[in-house]
């Protein structure tokens, strides 16, 4: 009870509604033959979720606006995780992490000035670290991976940090 505690936490913590319980619970259910880890848990109920996620971030337009994560920045997030297994933590030095802060910054600025409202896209395997750091200084900033966008949502692609 306590794990599925903190993962209903974690969404809502992200502000991702738990109305599809079931869905959830399937997921939860499915996450828990691989791991006990509560982020990975979270992270699998969140792909499962691809449709509401995806519905959640379409613009008025009728599609969801992007701001894609480099391969140089995915590649430092990658080789920045240290630990074994599923107790991996991020170790990024702080000059790097301020630089991607300011990128990050000056990018959804620039983008909120035009009245747009930019979905960060990264990998599964890193977006909990980026959220992370994310959520310190832009905590409005909605950071999705790739699994959250369901195949038939439409994308448009705005830019790249």
């Amino acid at each position: 009870m306590g794990g599925l505690q903190r993962v209903l936490q974690n969404l809502l913590g992200e502000r991702v509604s738990v109305r599809d319980l079931p869905t959830i619970l399937e997921g939860i259910a499915e996450a828990c033959g691989h791991t006990r880890n509560v982020t990975m848990i979270t992270e699998h109920v969140r792909a499962r979720l691809a449709r509401q996620v995806s519905d959640a971030n379409t613009g008025h337009q009728g599609f969801i606006p992007l701001i894609t994560l480099s391969p140089e920045w995915e590649q430092a997030f990658a080789e920045s995780l240290i630990g074994t297994g599923e107790e991996k933590q991020l170790s990024m030095p702080p000059s790097q992490l301020q630089d991607f802060i300011t990128k990050v910054r000056q990018t959804f600025e620039r983008f909120a000035m035009q009245g747009e409202t930019p979905v960060l896209l990264t990998s599964p395997m890193v977006r909990p670290y980026v959220r992370s750091i994310i959520e310190r200084f832009r905590p409005v900033t909605v950071v999705i991976s790739q699994a959250e966008i369901h195949p038939k949502a439409r994308i448009k692609t705005l830019g790249q940090i």
